[in-house]
């Protein structure tokens, strides 16, 4: 692949590492993107972000090859989203809720799968959530979790209604992974 021919993208695996059930070791799971002829590839913390380089205009195409090599390499499925670097950054601008956030571990971005995803969780922005902050932009909703995350009804009513159909990420590590796109200064 010629470098001007590729693009940084962020995978998302959803639902890994939580608990004792779909353990993933991020070297292996690293080593699977590579195998897959992805290049540049990092990842961040132990949650399944996956940062790697791959050909233009091919998300989609990423998202699928991976998430159908996870069961040999893992012994189980996992559904991810993969977003490219543009996309990522129009992400990060979308938040309209920065100036009313006071911890970024409570701000969740939810990113959606699919454009059935993203009409569910435009439904439940449209919810008033009070004293909890749900809104959407072009890739993600966004919701502050006031109380924290696991006291939120609206992240309760977000997981229960649309399961794998989103991955979410606090916002530090959104910020993160911006960071892990950013392209290197010379």
């Amino acid at each position: 692949m010629k470098p001007s021919a590729t693009t940084s993208y962020v995978a998302l695996l959803r639902g890994i590492n939580v608990g004792k059930a779909k353990r993933v070791p991020m070297a292996e799971l690293k080593a699977l993107v590579e195998s897959l002829g992805y290049t540049d590839v990092k990842t961040l913390l132990n949650s399944g972000n996956v940062v790697f380089r791959g050909p233009k205009g091919k998300a989609a195409d990423a998202a699928k090859r991976i998430e159908a090599a996870l069961p040999g390499t893992f012994g189980f499925e996992a559904k991810l989203t993969v977003l490219d670097a543009a996309q990522w950054a129009e992400l990060l601008a979308d938040n309209e809720l920065l100036d009313q956030m006071s911890d970024p571990s409570r701000l969740v971005v939810a990113v959606w799968r699919n454009a059935a995803a993203r009409a569910g969780v435009e439904k439940l922005a449209a919810q008033d959530w009070s004293p909890d902050l749900f809104t959407t932009g072009r890739h993600a909703g966004y919701l502050v979790c006031t109380e924290g995350i696991l006291a939120s009804k609206a992240a309760m009513a977000l997981d229960k209604a649309l399961r794998d159909e989103v991955t979410s990420r606090n916002w530090a590590t959104a910020l993160k992974i911006g960071a892990m796109l950013e392209p290197a200064k010379p």
